[in-house]
C-alpha cells in the first residue's frame, strides 16, 4: 500500500494548488480525480471555457458592429462558424488541462484516477470502474468542488434543458435561450450566444440581476445588457420547466403573482453551484457535513476529522476558483508548521461579460446595514480618453471609504478590462490604503486605470479632475 504525507480528492484549482504547495514543501502527495483530465470544473466545464467563448463571440460581435468604424472594410458576409468556435474553446480547454498534468510532474506528485472515498480517517480507496486501489494518508484534503444547481421540479434532460456544462458545446445557436438565473454564470453565457444571434430572456428570482454585487453595478450591467437586447424578467418565480419536441415552456409567476409564460428552444437553468460529496463515503472518516451538504471547517479549514481539511467549493464562503486557491495554500502551509491567513473580505469577485464587473470589500448596502458612515466617489468611464479611443465607454469606478479614516472599504468598478483593475484595489485594501493614498498614486496616461484614481480624488474631498 502506497503511503502519502497528504491525498488531495479533486484536482480543480483547490485541490491542484494544495497538492503543489504541498510538494513544494517537502510532503509527499497524491492527487486523486475522477474525471481522465485534471482541472476540475474550472479548467474543464467552467471558467476557461467560458471566457474561450466570450473572447470568441467578442471577437465576432466587433467584427459585425465595430469594424467599419475603425475603418476596417470586410468584404462579403462575416459569418460564425459554431463548430471551429468551439472547437477552439475545446484547444483552450486541452491546452490548459495538459498545463496541469506536466505541474503535477514536475513536482513528483502521484496521479490517481478514479472515485476517491474515505475507508477511514487515513485509508481512501480508489475506484476506477472495477479497478479499486487503496492508499494511505497522514492528512487529507478534501477539494471536491461542486456542480450546477437546479430546482426540484425541472427535470434536466440535458438536451435542450441544460446547464452550464452543456452550453459550453453547443451544435446549434438557439434562436430563443430562456435563462433562469440572472447570476454570473447565466450572464455570461446570455452575452455570448446573444452576440451571436440568439434571443435571450433572462429570468431572476430577485429584485436584480448579480444580486450578491453592490446595487449600482446592477442597475448599471442591467442597462448596458439591455442596450444588447437581452431582455431581463426580475422578480419572476419558475414554477415549471416542461419540454414538448425541441420547445421548452418555462412558467412562472411574476412580482404580482400572475402567471406568465415563456416559450423557447433552449432553457438554461443557471441557478448556482453546490458542493459535491456524492461518492467520498465523509461519514466513514468522522468527516461531518452541514445542512447544506458542504463540509464543515473551523478557522483553518480543519474537519471534525483532525487530519483531514477541506477547501474551495465544498465549503462554506464563495464558490471562486481564486478564493480556492487561496485555501488550497493556506492548507499546505499550515500542515508545514506555518501561520497562513486569507481575509475573504478582500477575495475579489468577477463577472466576464463586456463591459466585465468587478469587486472587493463592503458594498453600500453592507456599509448601511453595518451603520458604518462612508463617502462615496465615484468616475464615469466614458470620461477617459482611454475608453473613448477603443470605443468602451459604459461603466463606471465607485469607490467607498470611512467617513473618518479615509481607509478604502470597498471598490465597485464595470468597464473595460476590470477584471484586472480590480487588483489594484486588492492590493490597496491589503496594506488598507485610503482613498488619499491611491489619489496621489500616479497612474499612466491614458489608461482605464485612470478610473481608480479619478474615483478616489471623487472620494476625497470631490476634487476628480476629468468630469
Amino acid at each position: 500500500m502506497n503511503q502519502y504525507d497528504v491525498a488531495v480528492i479533486g484536482s480543480g484549482p483547490g485541490g491542484y494548488v494544495a497538492a503543489i504547495r504541498c510538494a513544494q514543501l517537502g510532503m509527499k502527495t497524491a492527487i486523486i480525480e475522477k474525471y481522465n483530465t485534471l482541472g476540475g470544473t474550472c479548467l474543464n466545464v467552467g471558467c476557461i471555457p467560458s471566457k474561450a467563448l466570450l473572447d470568441s463571440s467578442h471577437h465576432y460581435e466587433d467584427a459585425v458592429k465595430h469594424f467599419e468604424t475603425h475603418g476596417i472594410e470586410i468584404p462579403g458576409e462575416v459569418r460564425v462558424n459554431l463548430e471551429k468556435m468551439i472547437a477552439r474553446k475545446q484547444a483552450v480547454v486541452d491546452q490548459t488541462t495538459k498545463g496541469i498534468q506536466f505541474l503535477m510532474d514536475k513536482n513528483k506528485i502521484e496521479v490517481y484516477q478514479g472515485i476517491g472515498s474515505f475507508q477511514d480517517a487515513t485509508h481512501i480507496s480508489i475506484q476506477q470502474g472495477k479497478k479499486e486501489t487503496v492508499i494511505e494518508a497522514k492528512n487529507t484534503i478534501i477539494a471536491t468542488g461542486s456542480k450546477p444547481a437546479t430546482l426540484p421540479f425541472i427535470t434536466l434532460d440535458k438536451e435542450r434543458v441544460i446547464t452550464s456544462t452543456e452550453a459550453l458545446k453547443l451544435k446549434e445557436i438557439p434562436k430563443h435561450m430562456v435563462i433562469i438565473g440572472g447570476g454570473v454564470i447565466g450572464l455570461e453565457l446570455g452575452q455570448v450566444y446573444r452576440r451571436l444571434g440568439a434571443d435571450v430572456s433572462v429570468i431572476e428570482f430577485m429584485d436584480r440581476i448579480i444580486p450578491g454585487m453592490d446595487a449600482a453595478l446592477s442597475r448599471e450591467l442591467m442597462k448596458v445588457l439591455k442596450k444588447q437586447k437581452i431582455k431581463f424578467y426580475l422578480s419572476h418565480k419558475v414554477k415549471s420547466v416542461q419540454r414538448k419536441g425541441k420547445q421548452v415552456t418555462i412558467k412562472a409567476d411574476d412580482k404580482k403573482g400572475q402567471e406568465v409564460s415563456f416559450s423557447g428552444d433552449y432553457c438554461l437553468v443557471s441557478v448556482g453551484r453546490k458542493p459535491y460529496t456524492e461518492g467520498l463515503n465523509a461519514e466513514a472518516a468522522g468527516v461531518k457535513l452541514d445542512d447544506k451538504g458542504r463540509v464543515e471547517v473551523n478557522g483553518h479549514l480543519q474537519t471534525s476529522a483532525s487530519n483531514i481539511y477541506a477547501v474551495g467549493d465544498v465549503v462554506r464562503g464563495a464558490m471562486l476558483a481564486h478564493k480556492a486557491e487561496e485555501e488550497g495554500t493556506m492548507v499546505a502551509e499550515i500542515l508545514a508548521g506555518q501561520k497562513p491567513h486569507i481575509d475573504y473580505n478582500l477575495i475579489p469577485g468577477v463577472v466576464y461579460t463586456w463591459p466585465e464587473v468587478a469587486a472587493v470589500g463592503k458594498t453600500e448596502e453592507e456599509l448601511k446595514e453595518a451603520g458604518i458612515s462612508y463617502k462615496s466617489g465615484q468616475f464615469p468611464m466614458r470620461a477617459l480618453g482611454r475608453s473613448r479611443a477603443s470605443m468602451d465607454i459604459d461603466g463606471f469606478v465607485k469607490i467607498l471609504a470611512d467617513k473618518e479614516t479615509d481607509e478604502v472599504l470597498g471598490v465597485h468598478m464595470i468597464g473595460a478590462r476590470c477584471a484586472d483593475l480590480i487588483t489594484e484595489a486588492v492590493t490597496a485594501m491589503e496594506f488598507r490604503a485610503s482613498a488619499e493614498d491611491i489619489a496621489r498614486m500616479s497612474h499612466a496616461h491614458p489608461t482605464y486605470a485612470e478610473a481608480v484614481k479619478e474615483a478616489a480624488l471623487a472620494a476625497t474631498e470631490d476634487r476628480a479632475l476629468h468630469v
